[in-house]
């Protein structure tokens, strides 16, 4: 690719005194300057459809036109443009969430201003019908497993044992009279009342963190500029 240099100054020629043989051209000078413009033309690339050899280099300046985001055009795209497209994707308040990598969004992304979200906590939708869930980023909840608190109640009004008792009794005279005298006694015990005790069951394990469900760890961050 080269462009087109002239050989011949004509100018210069006009200027030169009537008489002078350099004030002629001549038609190896005209060949010549047609010859410079045929290469210059030859080794240009077309407007339609170019072939390009050796190493093309595209402009090191900035890009000023940029595309609106959301043009579906078939023209290159800046990274402006990239960048004001993923944007789109993330505006202010969203969660970007990432599996392995711990770098700041704002890095990787090359927009926004992000902060660590939810450490330690799973999202849950937005219920207006639950005061539990009814107002954004609330938090609650616990880690431990928590028993409610209740009390046992038995009543005992008091009861009895009922019971028979068979006496036999002997007695011997002297010198040889016996006389013998036998029966049966019946009774109740006196009133008592049960005891009952509640008895931690068999297998039973501490509360610290059984409240968890299945989760799996990830980093996340939200979006805040």
């Amino acid at each position: 690719m080269s462009n087109y240099v002239q050989s011949t100054n004509f100018a210069t020629k006009d200027n030169l005194s009537p008489g002078d043989p350099l004030k002629i051209v001549k038609g190896t000078e005209i060949n010549t300057e047609y010859a410079n413009i045929a290469t210059a033309v030859a080794t240009k690339a077309d407007l339609a459809s170019p072939t390009f050899t050796g190493t093309p280099t595209l402009p090191t300046g900035t890009i000023s036109v940029t595309q609106s985001p959301g043009n579906s055009g078939t023209a290159i795209s800046t990274t402006a443009f990239v960048q004001a497209a993923i944007a789109l994707l993330y505006p202010v308040g969203s969660i970007y969430i990432n599996a392995t990598s711990s770098t700041n969004p704002g890095t990787l992304l090359g927009f926004g201003t992000w902060t660590a979200f939810g450490a330690g906590r799973v999202p849950v939708g937005f219920d207006s019908g639950n005061v539990l869930f009814d107002t954004a980023e609330e938090t609650g909840g616990s880690a431990d497993s928590v028993v409610v608190s209740h009390t046992h109640v038995a009543t005992d009004a008091g009861h009895t044992h009922g019971f028979t008792q068979t006496n036999s009794n002997n007695v011997s005279f002297s010198p040889a009279a016996n006389a013998a005298n036998s029966g049966t006694t019946s009774g109740t015990t006196a009133s008592g009342n049960a005891s009952i005790t509640n008895a931690v069951p068999a297998g039973s394990v501490a509360g610290t963190n059984q409240n968890y469900q299945p989760y799996i760890t990830v980093y996340m961050w939200k979006r805040t500029v």
